[in-house]
């Protein structure tokens, strides 16, 4: 079989280097066939040399897409051949610029019939192929620059790991759980005030039995993250939002995302209009979560958070 049969798509960064593999074997050949003095790598360089009087290693780099050591060895590979001068005349002297020599302009004037050899050549495997390379490339790249391949990776594993995520009711097996996850996380930031000892050491009483409810997240069964809905005496507000901690061996499989959601659930049932959240805003991943959840800020209380359930309907 096959090895790209056998390994599928995820091994497209070798395919990948295996075509580009065999073009640059024919475009070296394709020199030799022209009687040309340039090899493949040479080529982006000459080309936009070609196109301008002089430039900068700086400007070439940006150019091409190459970093500034790969084209700084380039240019001395093709100074060495006779192709390019450097330390050319500039306004700013600072500037190491570089330009073709009289034999790299000859060059660059009769390599124009190759040129269209090439096109022709390349324009001939298009009309012959069902999808055209050359666009498909410039699509892929533009995707990959508004999300890279690590990102797109990253997503997968969080969605395929938040497959053995369960979002459970509290029962008193997870008291312990309930507690130490709270203070893992307020005790890193913050201290523990006296309300904070009473809600994670009798979430029961001082939760549950007030009208309250907490959820539990496991991942593989085991409890890795929790989140309480809070009855609130007052006007607006009916419920706030509170305790929600994540073991940090669990983030970034999204529990942080599914505990609230599910929180927001529960409240919607409940009959709840307005949803209250206090954070603060040096919490900068747990603000973001925030906002994805559909929480809005108070803007009189700069480290306040509040939403309305009806945004989520």
């Amino acid at each position: 079989m096959n090895f790209f049969e056998q390994t599928g798509k995820m091994a497209i960064g070798s395919r990948l280097r295996l075509l580009t593999g065999r073009i640059t074997d024919d475009s070296a050949m394709l020199y030799q066939l022209y009687g040309f003095d340039l090899t493949p790598k040479w080529f982006p360089v000459f080309f936009v040399l070609s196109q301008n009087e002089a430039l900068s290693i700086t400007e070439i780099a940006q150019q091409i897409g190459h970093s500034q050591p790969s084209v700084t060895k380039i240019i001395k590979e093709m100074t060495k051949a006779g192709l390019v001068k450097s330390n050319l005349k500039s306004a700013d002297k600072r500037q190491n610029l570089v330009g073709l020599t009289a034999k790299g302009k000859l060059l660059a004037a009769s390599i124009q019939v190759q040129y269209q050899d090439v096109a022709a050549a390349i324009e001939d495997l298009e009309n012959q192929a069902t999808y055209h390379l050359w666009e498909a490339v410039a699509e892929w790249e533009f995707l990959l620059d508004q999300q890279s391949l690590l990102s797109r990776v990253k997503q997968q594993r969080k969605l395929r790991e938040s497959k053995d995520v369960t979002i459970v009711g509290y029962s008193p097996k997870y008291k312990k759980a309930f507690k130490e996850l709270n203070e893992q996380w307020i005790t890193k930031y913050f201290e523990l005030e006296q309300a904070d000892k009473d809600a994670i050491n009798h979430p029961q009483s001082y939760i549950i039995n007030k009208g309250g409810q907490i959820l539990v997240a496991l991942y593989k069964n085991e409890p890795v993250g929790v989140c309480a809905l809070i009855k609130m005496d007052h006007p607006k507000y009916d419920f706030e939002m509170a305790k929600m901690a994540v073991s940090p061996e669990a983030q970034g499989k999204r529990i942080g995302y599914m505990l609230g959601t599910a929180i927001i659930e529960v409240a919607k049932k409940a009959g709840a209009t307005y949803l209250y959240l206090e954070s603060n805003t040096k919490l900068t991943p747990a603000i973001n979560l925030y906002y994805k959840l559909g929480f809005e800020k108070i803007p009189s209380s700069p480290l306040l958070i509040s939403g309305q359930i009806s945004i989520w309907n």
